[in-house]
C-alpha cells in the first residue's frame, strides 16, 4: 500500500523519489530534498497548534535533547537535574553523541552544540564561550620538561582530539597581542575529551581541554596549567534548534535557563576557579532568545 502511493506520488510530481532493488530501498536526492521539507511544513504546523493551546502557554511534556558525550556528562547532565526541578512537568530525553545528529530525521527538539557554525535553516542561539586550558600532570612535565613557549610543544606528544581540523593549536600572547600557530602531534587521539584527560592524568601527554573538564583536577593538583602568559582560542556553545515561529514553552525556558546558568559558570585562573558561585534559579521565561540561521559540525 505504501509503495502505491509512493508511485502515485512520483507520477504526480514527474520525478523519482526512491531507488529500488530487490534488496534495499534509498532516497534520489530529489526524494530526500522532498522528504526534508515535507518534515519542516509538518513541524511548522505542529508549531501552529501549539500556539492555540495550552502548550505554548506552560512548560509541559517531553523535551528531546542531544549534545556531545563530555559536554553531556560534565555541564549538560547537572543543568537538566535543576530545570527539572524548576519545571516539574516537563521531562526530559538526553541523547549524547559526538557525531552531527540530523535533529529533523531524529525529531530533536533542541541540540548544544560547540564550535563554529555555518549557515543552514536551523537556528542556533550562542549560550556563552568554553575556555580551553592547556595542561600536563606534574608526572609527564618531571619526566620531559615543561614547555616555556608555544613552539615548544612541537616537541611533546599531544593528546588529540580527533573531531578538530586541523591538527593545529592556537596561543595569543596576553602581553603584546602576537598569535601564534603550532602544528601539534601526538601517539594518542580520541573522539572524547573524558578518555582523553584520563590519558593525562596517566601521564602520557599534554591536554588542550575545556575548562569544565579539567578544571577539578587543576584544583586537586592533578593537572597543571601550561603557558599561563598566552590566551588559547575559546570554543563557542550554541543552543540549535529547527526553525519555528512558535517555540514551545519547554524548548524556550530551556534555552533561557541555560543561557542563565553558564552567564555565571566560574573562570578558571592559572590553576582552578576563582571561586564564583553558580546560580541554578530559573530564569524569566519570557526572556527572548537571539536567533541566527546555521548548521553545525561535530565538536566536542
Amino acid at each position: 500500500m505504501v509503495s502505491k502511493h509512493v508511485r502515485t506520488l512520483e507520477e504526480r510530481l514527474g520525478v523519482r523519489l526512491l531507488n529500488r532493488t530487490t534488496r534495499h530501498v534509498s532516497a534520489t536526492e530529489v526524494g530526500q530534498n522532498y522528504y526534508e521539507r515535507c518534515l519542516r511544513i509538518l513541524g511548522e504546523l505542529e508549531d501552529a497548534e501549539r500556539a492555540a493551546g495550552d502548550l505554548q502557554a506552560a512548560p509541559r511534556g517531553l523535551l528531546r535533547v542531544t549534545t556531545s558525550v563530555s559536554f553531556g556528562a560534565h555541564q549538560l547532565a547537572p543543568a537538566i537535574a535543576d530545570y527539572l526541578i524548576a519545571y516539574p512537568d516537563v521531562s526530559v530525553d538526553l541523547s549524547l553523541h559526538d557525531k552531527y545528529v540530523d535533529l529533523l530525521e531524529e525529531r530533536i527538539d533542541l541540540a548544544i552544540r560547540l564550535g563554529q557554525l555555518s549557515d543552514s535553516s536551523l537556528i542556533a542561539k550562542k549560550l556563552y564561550a568554553v575556555e580551553m586550558i592547556l595542561c600536563a600532570s606534574p608526572a609527564y612535565l618531571a619526566a620531559h620538561g615543561t614547555p616555556q613557549k608555544p613552539r615548544d610543544l612541537v616537541k611533546h606528544n599531544c593528546l588529540i582530539y580527533t573531531y578538530a581540523a586541523p591538527r593545529a593549536w592556537t596561543f595569543t600572547d596576553k602581553k603584546n597581542g602576537k598569535e601564534e600557530v603550532v602544528r601539534i602531534s601526538g601517539r594518542l587521539m580520541a573522539n572524547s575529551g573524558d578518555p582523553l584527560l584520563a590519558l593525562a592524568l596517566k601521564d602520557t601527554g599534554i591536554l588542550l581541554g575545556p575548562d569544565y573538564l579539567v578544571a577539578d583536577d587543576l584544583n586537586a593538583g592533578r593537572l597543571v596549567r601550561l603557558l599561563p602568559d598566552y590566551k588559547t582560542q575559546e570554543t563557542p556553545v550554541y543552543a540549535v534548534y529547527p526553525h519555528s515561529h512558535y517555540l514551545s514553552a519547554k524548548t524556550r525556558t530551556f534555552i533561557d535557563f541555560l543561557a542563565a546558568r553558564f552567564a555565571h559558570l566560574p573562570r578558571i585562573k592559572q590553576n582552578g576557579h576563582d571561586g564564583t558561585s553558580i546560580v541554578h534559579a530559573p530564569p524569566n521565561p519570557r526572556t527572548a532568545t537571539d536567533e541566527m540561521r546555521h548548521s553545525s559540525v561535530p565538536s566536542n
